[in-house]
């Protein structure tokens, strides 16, 4: 997850003045071609200096942080995480097939599809590229666990040694594939640095320098309609402030970056043209509780507490009221993204501010407030510290805006504003009483709640759990029915499975789920028509992500 790596310099006081100039003319007004139409796309992060690596395989490469890699080379299937619970469109693979027990995939690679120097995209390519996966622990971020990989002719076999199924979307969506014939001779492609990407998708390299990266249209050879959009020139910027500048003043028409008071200073200045889509997808961000430490072991007062927390507040102040979307429903999964996955008991079941209510659950479990104090059942006073970096602005907002809500039932909250470096490693160890955090998303709940409650990730306070469970919630039905859900080989068993994680969390709640992860986008209209919104939400609108050339390919020119 590298969303932090993104907003930890947007400090909400940054842009909240609005002090961008007003707009003159547009920096794009000689976006045009001779025939007078619009001709190139400028992209844009906020992740500084880029060292040349075109490897589409590395998570640190240019190619990656910026997005770009997804225009040179393509997946084998089209996922949409906005809605996730859709069946992927086929793109380099024209089908796949499942064994039941998911522990086996058979991939029909298209025969019609090239590589940009010519060659033909084979069933061997593919192959290899998985097999990079298998071999090289740096490119298996999802850790799907391959089995044996074979190809014959453009079928590619592949085998897991456990089930697939929670991962399936992620790396049929996500891997993009590479050529055999310029990769084999690669030592150590980890480690060596790509210049000369050769990819299947319309675009290839024209230029590289450390801020822009252009990519021009291929004339020929590519297995579908060639994109209206002829070049593709990605800016990285050097931070959150200097990509909303270039997003005001026309400069660049499409990113993805937090921007505080992204009315005043972004929509503002062109009404008409500039927009901001921030879509949930199954991922989200909450309080997670130390539930080994006295009393928020007992799930009467977790229970209590998550009927206090105002999401409306943290949603409209500490998230400007679009970036993380409201979690509304009792399950914490996220709307639309997760409605399909909500279970019958819990569907239409919302969370609220109920303070009486809350107050009245902490009486009955022998909770006494004195006066603006609560005492927990062997009369200690109930205090806490909630803690989070300091360069977090949203979170820290967000953690404001808590303290405030546990006051009114008597919870006395502290903040920490920690450095970054000590926060995660406190949170990793269990040193902590509640951090804000995000969790892992994927195409079905299993990763929110795999992230919150799996006990395989339990460790003793001290000890690291990087792959989450930073709560230390012990529930062994949790964890039986987490690997009953990833483990199933149909609809009704996977079904009943997740009934049983959701009542575990609804009744438990290790984590109070407060807003969604997304991903979307700020951009403009005024050159290019045809994005995904709410109308038509095709895929993910981040220019990172693996949907960035469906994105593109979508695209036409606004005075056509």
């Amino acid at each position: 997850m590298q969303r932090r790596k993104l907003f930890a310099v947007a400090l909400a006081g940054v842009l909240a003045s609005g002090g961008l100039a007003a707009c003159g003319d547009s920096p794009n007004a000689g976006n045009k071609n001779a025939a007078g139409g619009t001709n190139f796309l400028t992209v844009g992060m906020p992740n500084g200096p880029q060292a040349e690596n075109h490897n589409p395989l590395l998570s640190t490469s240019a190619a990656n942080s910026l997005g770009y890699r997804w225009a040179l080379y393509e997946p084998l299937l089209m996922w949409n995480p906005v809605k996730p619970a859709e069946e992927s469109k086929p793109w380099l693979a024209t089908k796949v097939e499942w064994t039941p027990d998911y522990k086996k995939a058979t991939i029909t690679v298209r025969d019609d599809a090239t590589w940009t120097d010519g060659q033909k995209v084979t069933g061997d390519d593919v192959a290899f590229t998985l097999g990079l996966l298998k071999k090289y622990e740096a490119f298996n971020t999802l850790a799907v666990p391959f089995g044996d990989i074979t190809a014959a002719g453009n079928v590619v076999t592949v085998t897991f040694t456990s089930s697939a199924f929670v991962k399936k979307d992620k790396f049929l969506g996500q891997t993009p594939i590479v050529p055999k014939h310029t990769w084999e001779s690669i030592a150590d492609p980890t480690k060596d640095t790509i210049k000369d990407p050769v990819g299947s998708g319309p675009y290839k390299l024209k230029s590289f320098t450390p801020q822009t990266i252009t990519l021009s249209v291929k004339e020929s050879g590519y297995w579908q309609e060639l994109p209206a959009v002829k070049e593709l020139r990605y800016t990285s910027y050097t931070d959150n402030n200097a990509q909303t500048t270039a997003l005001a003043d026309g400069s660049n028409e499409w990113a993805f970056v937090f921007i505080p008071n992204y009315k005043t200073v972004f929509i503002d200045k062109d009404p008409a043209h500039y927009k901001v889509w921030a879509p949930a997808v199954l991922g989200i961000h909450g309080l997670y509780i130390n539930t080994t430490k006295a009393p928020f072991n007992d799930p009467k007062l977790r229970q209590a507490m998550n009927m206090v927390v105002n999401r409306d507040d943290v949603f409209n102040q500490a998230e400007a009221g679009y970036f993380h979307p409201q979690v509304t429903n009792v399950t914490g999964l996220p709307s639309p993204a997760g409605d399909a996955f909500v279970s019958a008991p819990y569907q239409g079941k919302n969370l609220s501010v109920d303070v009486p209510a809350a107050k009245a659950l902490l009486e009955s479990a022998g909770y006494k407030l004195n006066g603006t104090t609560l005492n927990d059942p062997s009369g200690k006073p109930v205090t806490l510290t909630l803690t989070d970096p300091s360069g977090w602005s949203d979170y820290q907002t967000s953690l404001e805006i808590v303290k405030s809500n546990l006051a009114d039932i008597g919870i006395v909250a502290t903040i920490d504003k920690a450095n970054q470096d000590a926060w995660t490693r406190n949170v990793e160890e269990g040193k902590f009483d509640a951090t804000f955090r995000w969790t892992n998303g994927g195409s079905t709940p299993y990763d929110i709640y795999q992230t919150i409650m799996d006990g395989t990730n339990l460790q003793p306070i001290g000890t690291a759990s990087p792959a989450g469970n930073f709560g230390r919630f012990d529930s062994p039905e949790a964890t039986k029915a987490l690997q009953d859900y990833a483990n199933a080989n149909d609809d009704t068993a996977r079904g009943a499975a997740l009934a049983t994680i959701q009542k575990i969390f609804v009744e438990q709640v290790p984590m109070i789920p407060v807003g969604a992860d997304n991903v979307g986008m700020a951009y403009s209209t005024k050159n290019w028509v045809g994005w995904p919104d709410d109308t038509n939400p095709y895929g993910a609108g981040q220019p990172t992500q693996a949907n960035a050339l469906d994105v593109i390919l979508h695209l036409k020119p606004a005075n056509s």
